[in-house]
């Protein structure tokens, strides 16, 4: 299966970014994609009051996004943030089109670096997966869980996700700047291939750098590179800091001989 990274710099303004989501669903149709992953926080970058930017799961701008996963036949996930009953919202990645309806609210808050996520965010409690369509709606379907971010240091919810049928795990991350915080987003997303046997892919928000936007001092803003991991640890392709749009074409049978040659689903004990 094709699948495809938005590699984007959101700003504050929902509605050009969900001129982005519109754009890049486009690219990645054109290139033959089934599956368009966009980062965390696509709706509005982090660095601005959550809650006047909350919308529902029917609101208008996740009528937008499901508007051009339809129009182009293939399953959109894109990070956005909804209310949540006590006042704060949820970090939620929306997954539409191609058949596919599902919403994940991130479990593992960011309370680290100096950053408290949890005083405006909610944290979700339940693992989604999703069957996506490999060659377009009504073809043979293939599993993928969804993850956000921080999630991505907790290797417990990655074979709970391939327990429960993914071959393909989404990492949606506006990741934070920092000494070191590069080699960690690359040796986690790897390892998380390794522990659940599964293709990691990776998708985080650009450098706001890169495009000449300013960084937030305090919020996680992304620092790219953008991946596809397969299922036994190797860097399929990757990007840099830049905005891009990562096209990769997945073989799901390779999960399957790396779970026979690698058992450890099977043989583990925690």
């Amino acid at each position: 299966m094709r699948i495809a990274l938005a590699q984007i710099t959101s700003t504050d303004d929902v509605d050009h970014n969900a001129a982005l989501v519109a754009d890049h669903t486009a690219r990645a149709a054109d290139a033959g994609a089934r599956l368009v992953v966009f980062p965390e926080a696509t709706m509005c970058a982090f660095g601005v009051p959550l809650g006047p930017v909350a919308q529902r799961l029917d609101g208008r701008w996740a009528d937008g996004v499901r508007a051009a996963a339809q129009r182009h036949g293939l399953t959109v996930v894109a990070g956005m943030f909804t209310p949540a009953q006590d006042g704060r919202v949820h970090n939620t990645l929306l997954a539409t089109g191609a058949g596919v309806e599902a919403a994940y609210r991130k479990i593992h808050l960011f309370d680290a670096y100096g950053f408290a996520e949890s005083r405006t965010v909610a944290p979700g409690t339940d693992p989604v997966t999703v069957d996506v369509p490999q060659d377009g709606p009504g073809s043979a379907s293939i599993g993928v869980g969804l993850t956000t971010c921080y999630d991505v240091r907790f290797p417990g919810l990655y074979q709970v996700l391939a327990d429960r049928g993914a071959r393909i795990v989404v990492v949606a991350a506006s990741w934070g700047a920092g000494p070191g915080k590069r080699e960690q987003w690359e040796l986690l997303t790897r390892a998380r291939a390794v522990d659940s046997t599964c293709v990691i892919a990776a998708c985080g928000q650009a450098d706001p750098a890169e495009s000449g936007r300013r960084t937030h001092p305090e919020a996680p803003t992304g620092i790219g590179h953008s991946a596809v991991v397969g299922p036994t640890g190797e860097v399929l392709d990757s990007l840099g800091a830049a905005p891009g749009l990562l096209v990769v074409d997945v073989d799901p049978t390779e999960v399957e001989r790396a779970r026979e040659v690698n058992p450890v689903l099977v043989n583990r004990r925690f």
